[in-house]
């Protein structure tokens, strides 16, 4: 083992974990911690494990076969199921891109206490297009470091409303490591649907599978192979285990902090807090709802003005990160499938143009509600998408015919 080699192959794993810290991920946290506590926390444990195994063979098919997973579904696959498979990896990829305009708008909103409407944080997120065209013209390694900061901004920003709000650590470690879900019904269950849509994103293993042929290989020497297929390995364990922390920062705050609040609970601190948003909570005894903009509101009307701006700078990371990913995604599926060599501008304005077209109309002539609303269905969204990714990247990696003797045996 070498540190100096790990460190040669560390970039691709974390660019590759934005997709487990993306808004709709952050929403999905946030909700099954106030609508179950810390119930469900062996739920999201275990699908970032299945993730991860899932990433493992992703990483795999590219580093042994020189192509990224939608080549080789070009190559494999006849016209009709491709077009098919290029159709739903396409549209989760909008979907997932809908989720990064909302999150942001939302967290500009936020920061700027309201004087940015919604529909002008939506026209901002337009910007990014020519962020991410700046940024890769330095290479891809700065790329890298500049994700890892925007990783290291999530870490502090939800870890200091960990600190804050100081969870209880024996429920913690009951709800990782104990499958229960006592006195659950129909909402919970939604939410463990929702974590497992959230967190294991399916335009990912394509991402994943075309991010590791940015190091070089001598595939005709299997023990080099070998040796990337383990430093891949061991850098994804890590990027993953960030990104499952932070996933527990969030789901704990909001588990220990709203878990089984009624609006007349937030409302009248919030009212005594001389709180501007303390209209959103009705004077009633129904159990709190929350998304990622009540989520805000709630944080600093309990724990200060600090926590609502530390919390919407970490929204802003996970939008402004997970956008570059999704644009990365969507070059390699379009190139892979399509044989389309479309330059990353032509591209990332073509499908940022899709999404934030619905997501505009609703931020002009509905409310902060339907917006957080569009992200739970974008949710199960993700979810009806997966066997589309899953088929494919477990198949492949079966087949010697593909992977030689580094099929998969099982």
């Amino acid at each position: 083992f070498s540190f100096r080699k790990l460190w040669a192959f560390t970039g691709p794993g974390f660019l590759m974990s934005i997709a487990y810290l993306d808004p709709g991920n952050i929403e999905s946290d946030l909700q099954s911690g106030a609508v179950a506590g810390f119930k469900l926390l062996w739920v999201l444990m275990l699908a970032t494990i299945i993730g991860l195994l899932l990433q493992r063979l992703a990483a795999r098919l590219g580093v042994v076969t020189g192509l990224h997973l939608a080549e080789v579904c070009n190559r494999q696959y006849q016209k009709v199921p491709r077009i098919i498979l290029w159709l739903m990896v396409e549209l989760a990829i909008i979907g997932s891109d809908m989720q990064e305009v909302i999150g942001s708008a939302i967290a500009i909103n936020l920061l700027s206490v309201g004087k940015i409407p919604l529909w002008g944080g939506v026209l901002i997120t337009i910007a990014d297009t020519f962020v991410f065209l700046f940024l890769d013209k330095y290479g891809l390694r700065k790329l890298e470091a500049f994700f890892g900061f925007l990783i290291t901004i999530m870490a502090l920003t939800f870890g200091y409303e960990y600190i804050t709000v100081k969870p209880d650590q024996e429920k913690l470690l009951k709800g990782l490591f104990i499958p229960y879900c006592q006195n659950c019904g129909t909402p919970q269950l939604e939410q463990a649907v929702g974590i497992v849509g959230a967190v294991i994103m399916p335009h990912n293993m394509y991402l994943h599978s075309a991010l590791v042929k940015s190091r070089q290989v001598n595939r005709a020497n299997k023990r080099e192979v070998r040796e990337a297929n383990k430093y891949f390995f061991i850098e994804s364990c890590i990027a993953l285990f960030v990104s499952f922390i932070i996933n527990i920062f969030v789901v704990t705050v909001f588990a220990e902090a709203f878990f089984e609040k009624t609006n007349a609970d937030v409302s009248n601190v919030c009212t005594n807090a001389s709180s501007p948003h303390s209209s959103l909570f009705p004077n009633n005894n129904q159990t709190l709802e929350v998304d990622i903009y009540k989520g805000g509101v709630v944080l600093g009307c309990y724990f200060g003005p600090a926590a609502l701006y530390i919390w919407a700078i970490g929204i802003l990371a996970a939008g402004q990160s997970s956008t570059m990913t999704g644009t990365y995604s969507g070059q390699f599926v379009m190139e892979g499938f399509l044989n389309l060599r479309w330059s990353r501008f032509a591209r990332v304005l073509l499908t940022r143009s899709i999404a934030i077209t619905p997501t505009l109309f609703v931020a002009i002539f509905q409310d902060v509600e339907h917006l957080t609303g569009m992200n739970d269905f974008l949710n199960v969204l993700m979810s009806l998408q997966l066997p589309f990714a899953l088929i494919p990247v477990l198949t492949f990696t079966s087949l010697p015919s593909v992977m030689n003797d580094f099929a998969n045996g099982l």
